[in-house]
């Protein structure tokens, strides 16, 4: 790889702050401003990046193959049934973005909406849709540039004509439509004050509710903070409300911490209240009951016409299931209705008069139903050894649709009726074949002697000699589960004898509550000491060596990849980190950092700090250590992980490293976090990933 004139130099400039009597010294706090010194050095960092990933041997030949594999299968998914039709997303191989479709009773389909034909400089993407339960419309989220600020667009399913426009405050909106069809309540950020700091820009959210024909800045608050006096609300807490299709009742989530993209799965650190949907009259005076609190543990729920069904790890760290009457919402009187076990249970869902149960059992999903009216729950025959990447209920029948996938099992999508799953048939068979593609599931002893879970991804014909092309990839924050997915575009590594495979580190959902708290706050030492442990093994196994492996991390992935590169800079030939959080003790000073504070801590305590120092790469790059080649990537519009962070890393890096190898951020002008990634953008990051690579590996024979 050619160095000769360098990356553009970062000015130093040392802030200095301390914090229950530690020390931190930053050379790069100026980048967080924003300003435009921090721009002209991105854009050379930018050029930089660009000239030197586009001279990489094999980049030409790695963008050709992944452009194949990518376009040979159609990707659908986001199936949702309403009314007599089943919406979703599709991208066929010639198209950039995903574009919204009806599937008709008579089969035909046809497209809904398309955004790529939003006019703009950049490209358009769907961030989400939520059809009414009767199918007549849809509201649409549609963004720029990967910004994931989306403008709601209501849409007519006949005619697919745009009624009406939401302009774009409502990221996280989690809209839920009212049995009417003709109106819908969603949550929305307010517009910051001129000059508020970051932290301060998504403080005091709302809940509002939209009817169809009336202009949206008139819409009406019907959750906040100081409007009812019983929903306890902080300024960080974000309110939202949940209608279900049928019933009496409805239910209020404040989020109090980071959330997936669900509100009915997947929560942490909530609280939920109940109270009957003809009070949204009057939200001021609503008699909200609160259900449960944040100590209570609930991550998932349902409802039947009835009864709340809620799935929580208090007294149960793999979760169980609990019933509870929504007219007398008390949970000590719940009752059990799916008891703990070995697995992790997940989530549940009412499909007429059954509940679906989803586990986590090893690393893959289990689905279990049972009657509501009791009974044992039984395991349904699963179609592949893999997981249930979607499931979502019909409004109005007794009938769910399954996305199922694994490692080298493409989608397939099945109906649930009650009894059994059957394939619908509108999922595509792929033509990428991987059959000569094996995935197994290794336990690693982790240096306390805990079994980390540990995914292998290669040909089957691999020789264990100590000398494949690996890459070790890992998260665990959030209690997020790293689940198999099917990554046609990756055969182009395994095709070169490359090994792929992912750690289920503390920190994440592997095995439920406990392997998250494991891993979180003050324990996030075990997160990044279980990735390294993990590339040992591997090591040991004779899967790779030091001089031909390579980590990978995106988003909070940044911490066991950025924590393993400065603890152990001689394990690793290259790191590869996307849109990574790297610079801890500073998050909470972003726009997005302070729904993060209770999962990685706030400078403001001792506790809080002792956990960001253990997450903090940055601040542990040491002047004149031989660090590996680092690739950094991040978008200009990020909105989760602003681009200062691995910008800070990058100039670090650069300015101490003694080795020699090179130190790159690659810059997406007209992208973020990576939702709304066009397929060539996609196609494009993954070439320059693999590429830089092979030439590290190269480079330390």
């Amino acid at each position: 790889m050619s160095d000769i004139t360098g990356p553009p130099i970062a000015r130093v400039d040392v802030v200095r702050d301390v914090h229950h009597g530690i020390t931190l010294d930053d050379a790069y706090r100026w980048m967080e401003a924003d300003g435009e010194e921090f721009h002209r050095w991105l854009d050379g960092q930018a050029s930089h990046a660009r000239e030197q990933l586009d001279t990489l041997p094999r980049r030409e030949e790695l963008l050709t193959r992944i452009r194949e594999l990518g376009g040979a299968l159609p990707q659908y998914s986001n199936f949702t049934p309403a009314g007599d039709s089943i919406f979703y997303l599709a991208r066929e191989p010639d198209a950039r973005v995903p574009v919204l479709m009806v599937r008709e009773p008579e089969g035909a389909s046809r497209v809904l909406f398309d955004p790529d034909t939003v006019p703009g400089e950049a490209h358009h993407a769907i961030d989400w849709y939520v059809p009414s339960p009767d199918g007549r419309h849809i509201a649409c989220a549609v963004f720029p540039s990967g910004s994931e600020e989306s403008t709601i667009q209501v849409i007519d399913a006949g005619s697919g004509a745009i009624l009406e426009t939401i302009p774009p405050t409502t990221r996280f909106a989690f809209l839920s439509w009212l049995e009417d069809g003709r109106s819908f309540v969603y949550h929305r950020f307010l517009e910051p004050p001129a000059g508020a700091p970051p932290e301060q820009r998504r403080l005091d959210s709302r809940s509002f509710l939209h009817r169809l024909g009336t202009d949206p800045a008139q819409d009406q608050v019907v959750l906040a903070r100081g409007l009812n006096p019983h929903v306890e609300l902080t300024p960080r807490d974000r309110p939202f409300l949940v209608v279900p299709p049928h019933g009496e009742w409805m239910l209020a989530i404040v989020s109090h911490g980071a959330l997936g993209p669900w509100t009915s799965e997947q929560l942490s650190d909530c609280s939920l209240y109940v109270a009957p949907r003809a009070a949204l009259a009057d939200p001021a005076t609503c008699p909200w009951r609160k259900v449960a609190g944040v100590a209570d543990g609930v991550t998932a729920f349902a409802t039947s016409h009835d009864t709340l069904y809620l799935v929580s790890h208090r007294d149960a760290p793999r979760s169980h299931v609990l019933a509870v009457a929504l007219a007398v919402p008390d949970l000590s009187r719940a009752r059990v209705v799916v008891p703990a076990g070995e697995r992790v249970v997940e989530a549940v869902r009412v499909v007429g008069d059954r509940l679906l149960v989803r586990d986590l059992d090893g690393g893959v999903h289990r689905v279990r139903h049972a009657p509501l009216s009791g009974g044992e729950p039984v395991d349904l025959p699963m179609p592949v050894e893999g997981a249930i990447w979607e499931w979502t209920t019909h409004p109005e029948r007794p009938e769910a649709l399954l996305l199922a996938a694994g490692w080298t099992d493409a989608p397939r999508l099945y109906r649930y009726d009650g009894e059994t799953l059957e394939d619908t048939g509108l999922t595509p068979r792929s033509p990428v074949d991987f059959g000569g593609v094996h995935a197994r599931i290794l336990h690693v002893p982790a240096r306390d002697g805990t079994q980390i879970p540990l995914t292998v991804i290669h040909r089957k014909d691999l020789e264990l000699n100590g000398d494949n092309p690996a890459l070790l990839t890992g998260y665990g924050s959030h209690g997020v589960t790293d689940l198999p997915w099917f990554r046609p575009e990756m055969l182009a590594w395994y095709e070169r004898g490359g090994v792929y495979a992912m750690a289920h580190l503390r920190g994440g959902g592997a095995y439920g509550r406990e392997w998250h708290e494991a891993g979180r706050g003050p324990r996030k030492e075990a997160t990044i000491t279980d990735f390294i442990d993990c590339a040992e093994h591997l090591i040991a196994l004779g899967y790779t060596r030091p001089g031909r492996l390579a980590g990978e991390g995106v988003s909070a992935g940044g911490i066991p990849t950025g924590g393993a590169l400065v603890r152990r800079p001689e394990l690793w030939a290259a790191m590869a980190m996307q849109v990574p959080t790297v610079n801890a003790t500073r998050i909470e000073f972003s726009e997005n950092g302070p729904i993060n504070v209770p999962e990685f801590g706030s400078v403001a305590t001792s506790d809080g700090l002792r956990g960001l120092l253990i997450a903090d790469a940055y601040l542990r790059v040491e002047d004149g250590v031989p660090y590996p080649a680092v690739l950094l990537t991040t978008g200009r519009r990020d909105a989760r992980v602003p681009p200062w962070q691995p910008a800070k890393l990058a100039a670090r890096l650069q300015a101490a490293t003694a080795s020699g190898r090179p130190v790159l951020l690659r810059v997406e002008e007209h992208g973020g976090h990576g939702a709304g990634s066009t397929r060539e953008q996609e196609h494009t990051l993954l070439a320059d990933v693999l590429a830089f690579l092979l030439h590290a590996f190269e480079g330390s024979r």
